[in-house]
């Protein structure tokens, strides 16, 4: 079951975290884990590029140093760049040690091929230990979301996975898509509609 959106109470208690920007704008944050992977991030900057699009794209290290090109492209075009971690890693299942050792990893590569200090993050599935946000270096933002697009499982529609983004956006929405392999088939039925349906509802994209 996919959760499409945060509750209510959320940001309410947990407020250290970036679920949302101000609700009285009617700008949006797109935003693209996991990525840049070769055949799924470009297309995705066409995309965007064709309708003049930012995005926030929250990258796993490993993939910065397989695809250093592709980084390149997305910082090039202008997006917003964000740390996910080295090996894309679950904070539930990871020690705290290692897991603040995948931080500084993906912040590394980041800055070697990037030269930017990323000031974005984003745990990998949402789960990050309360002991392991504690120790997250001051200067991260810690950023989640209030719409998950569910574009990763292959079991929701095209359709659906358009429906309930369009439902659950509104003013400040952070919205969660991926760029990656699993994600490439529905991204391709679904996303330039959206993309479509936020200019005809006159929404702006902005950067993170």
């Amino acid at each position: 079951m996919i959760i499409h959106h945060i509750p209510f109470f959320f940001p309410k208690i947990f407020k250290e975290v970036t679920w949302n920007r101000d609700r009285k704008v009617n700008k949006i944050y797109l935003t693209f884990d996991d990525g840049p992977v070769p055949g799924v991030t470009d297309f995705v900057l066409e995309l965007l590029a064709k309708r003049g699009m930012k995005a926030t794209f929250f990258m796993v290290g490993d993939n910065v140093r397989k695809h250093p090109q592709l980084a390149k492209a997305v910082q090039s075009q202008g997006h917003g760049v964000g740390n996910h971690t080295f090996h894309h890693v679950n904070g539930f299942k990871t020690a705290d040690a290692l897991y603040l050792e995948e931080i500084k990893a993906c912040q590394e590569i980041i800055q070697e091929i990037l030269d930017m200090e990323v000031k974005l993050f984003r745990p990998p599935y949402g789960r990050i230990k309360k002991s392991q946000f504690k120790q997250i270096d001051a200067s991260l933002e810690l950023v989640m979301w209030d719409v998950l697009t569910g574009d990763y499982d292959q079991r929701q529609s095209p359709e659906k996975c358009l429906e309930k983004a369009i439902k659950y956006t509104r003013n400040g929405s952070v919205i969660v898509f991926h760029d990656q392999q699993k994600s490439l088939p529905i991204l391709k039925s679904m996303l330039d509609d959206y993309l479509s349906y936020l200019q005809d509802a006159g929404f702006e994209t902005a950067l993170l």
